[in-house]
């Protein structure tokens, strides 16, 4: 089940999960994607906004796995 993104504090545990995933790993997994693409689709689009916000600037090579949703 997908987690919906209250506060900006929600998105940034979001992004330490993807740069520590993406440090021990070339490709996040399927499931964790699925997730925050859920997570994307449920919460409110100021936060979403700054989901993407903080991927692009913390871990750009993330944003391959969401481009298509932003």
């Amino acid at each position: 089940m997908p987690y919906r993104w209250k506060t900006k504090t929600d998105v940034d545990e979001a992004i330490v999960v993807i740069m520590n995933v993406l440090d021990k790993n070339p490709d996040l997994p399927n499931w964790l994607i699925s997730t925050l693409n859920g997570s994307i689709a449920d919460s409110d689009l100021k936060v979403v906004g700054y989901f993407f916000e903080e991927v692009k600037k913390h871990v750009p090579r993330a944003m391959k796995y969401f481009e298509s949703r932003e």
